[in-house]
């Protein structure tokens, strides 16, 4: 069974493949998808993505998992602390400071960012023991990454939030 590609993406608005739902945040794994329901698991956007959101996921047997914070990034960490990624052509050295929180980091155009810092160490960890690759990104750079391992026959699962 193959992962289903994201079709489309707008603020509040997401279409997976195989289904005619309009989801606003979804979850997707190979064979299937669903709306991702906060309150299932008390999940808010300070501390963001927690365990149980990624268990149902896991448990459909993935590599890698693609977590999209937002279109704002407004899913935070475990600090509170917003998280962000940029790129250019030549890659950049950024320094940011949100929230009172630091990182230096860089990145290239052609590199994905693994910002597993983004979430919870404890949603980290859980995917760590269950050997799963994790990608965590703006939503919009979410699915490009997410449709770009489906395209790879990658066995990718993803939870994705589409709005703030």
């Amino acid at each position: 069974m193959t992962s289903p590609e994201i079709a489309s993406l707008s603020w509040g608005q997401m279409k997976v493949q195989g289904s005619n739902t309009t989801y606003k945040d979804c979850k997707v794994w190979p064979g299937g998808s669903r709306t991702w329901d906060w309150r299932e698991t008390g999940t808010e956007h300070s501390p963001g993505v927690q365990p149980a959101d990624v268990k149902e996921v896991v448990e459909k047997g993935v590599q890698t998992l693609v977590i999209g914070r937002g279109m704002s990034e407004a899913l935070k960490d475990s600090n509170g602390c917003i998280h962000s990624s940029a790129s250019s052509a030549l890659g950049s050295l950024v320094y940011l400071t949100l929230r009172q929180c630091h990182f230096n980091y860089f990145s290239e155009m052609s590199q994905p960012m693994n910002l597993s810092s983004s979430v919870p160490s404890s949603t980290v960890e859980y995917l760590k023991k269950h050997g799963i690759d994790v990608r965590v990104l703006q939503t919009e750079q979410a699915v490009k990454e997410y449709n770009a391992l489906v395209a790879q026959g990658v066995r990718v699962g993803g939870v994705f939030h589409s709005t703030c």
